[in-house]
């Protein structure tokens, strides 16, 4: 090769490379020009991580929960193996016997694990060592990231709506994935190199299974397929990376407080050996205890208004250990900001009268955020005044 081609071929390099990193910053610049809606404001507090590696055995009284908050006589951990397992691969065929399971997972638990999903065991691994990579940082670089003062995209503990509140045992990075000009980019962690990919490549493998599964619940509530898949043709979603540190005195706190969520469906990838979920039933907490290579699946506040209540959301928990820290993953699958929501036309009868009214998603979701979670209160909002579907398990 000649001098001169040599020359040419460096400059083309180059230039290829700048290019490159123009590209990133122009979408980064463009994404943060475009009017990018907020969510809910949310106090800042106490980094938890922080605090437990200057003190491992304080325990703030801000942290301290009364009994009755814990319920610990109503502890089920016998149910665990109860709580229902379905095959994906089996499902997206149509097993009659796989959709049976389905229907009655979403009628009686509200929660069920998925084995045979899909999901590449590689893309897991990087998105467990990226976040792993993330929360070891010092508090100062994850700093760079916090929480605004009027939106709960970022690092920091959401919906914290007063300074009397008593506060999770937990720290949290959440993320807007969809619709892509929702993201803050700024917010997205620049260290570990390559997060934003990771991420990316996560939640693009997470949101296939969770098409399988609107699919299939589509099925079951007697629609058709693409119903469901309509409905979240431009979907919100979202993942919440939880961050629970070990706790010296595990029984006086809460990883995160008892609520059901505003999504659609929720999949959730939990540590292979630490339990911490915990989901109401019976009238008590059942523990749920990780598979290894499974997610775990719960119908959200939108199933059960478009289900009329046939099937409903149901409170969850986390609760903490004194000797191990635990990491879960939170991909919230919601209709778009701008989606009516309501109960489907064949689950309204005679003797099955409308319970929901009519809600715009983004303002239900913003009412939520905007309080504390407080189990189930915050679906009051969807209800018709002569309603009330809740009940204690």
């Amino acid at each position: 090769m000649s001098l001169r081609n040599k020359k040419s071929t460096l400059r083309g390099n180059n230039l290829s490379r700048t290019k490159m990193s123009l590209n990133v910053d122009v979408e980064e610049l463009v994404t943060e020009m475009e009017e990018v809606p907020t969510f809910a404001p949310s106090i800042p507090v106490p980094n938890v991580q922080e605090m437990v590696r200057n003190n491992p055995l304080q325990v703030p009284e801000r942290y301290v929960r009364s009994n009755e908050e814990l319920q610990k006589v109503n502890h089920m951990p016998h149910l665990s193996s109860e709580v229902p397992v379905i095959d994906l691969s089996l499902l997206s065929y149509g097993n009659k016997d796989e959709l049976l399971k389905l229907d009655v997972a979403c009628k009686e638990w509200g929660f069920f694990q998925i084995v045979n999903h899909g999901v590449k065991k590689e893309v897991v691994q990087k998105m467990k060592d990226a976040a792993t990579e993330f929360f070891e940082l010092p508090i100062e670089e994850k700093k760079k990231y916090a929480m605004e003062s009027n939106d709960v995209q970022g690092y920091g503990q959401a919906y914290v709506v007063s300074e009397e509140q008593i506060l999770d045992w937990s720290d949290a990075l959440v993320l807007i994935t969809c619709p892509t000009r929702y993201r803050k980019l700024h917010l997205w962690p620049k260290t570990p190199e390559g997060f934003k990919e990771v991420v990316e490549a996560y939640t693009s493998e997470v949101r296939g299974v969770s098409k399988k599964i609107l699919s299939s619940l589509s099925e079951i509530m007697g629609t058709q397929k693409h119903v469901f898949l309509g409905l979240h043709k431009d979907s919100l979603e979202g993942i919440r990376v939880n961050y629970y540190p070990p706790c010296n005195t595990p029984e006086q706190v809460l990883g995160l407080s008892p609520h059901s969520d505003t999504s659609t469906i929720t999949l959730l990838m939990q540590d292979d050996d630490v339990t911490g979920l915990e989901i109401r039933h019976g009238g008590g907490w059942v523990p749920v205890a990780p598979i290894s290579d499974a997610l775990v699946v719960n119908v959200g506040d939108v199933i059960e208004i478009l289900t009329n209540g046939k099937y409903k959301s149901v409170e969850h928990r986390a609760v903490t250990n004194k000797n191990k820290k635990r990491i879960s993953y939170a991909l919230f699958v919601s209709p778009e900001d701008d989606a009516e929501v309501e109960p489907l036309d064949h689950m309204i009868d005679a003797e099955n009268p409308k319970l929901y009214q009519k809600v715009r998603y983004g303002d239900y979701l913003r009412q939520s955020l905007n309080r504390k979670m407080e189990g189930k209160a915050h679906i009051d909002v969807a209800m018709l005044e002569h309603s009330d579907t809740r009940n204690e398990d």
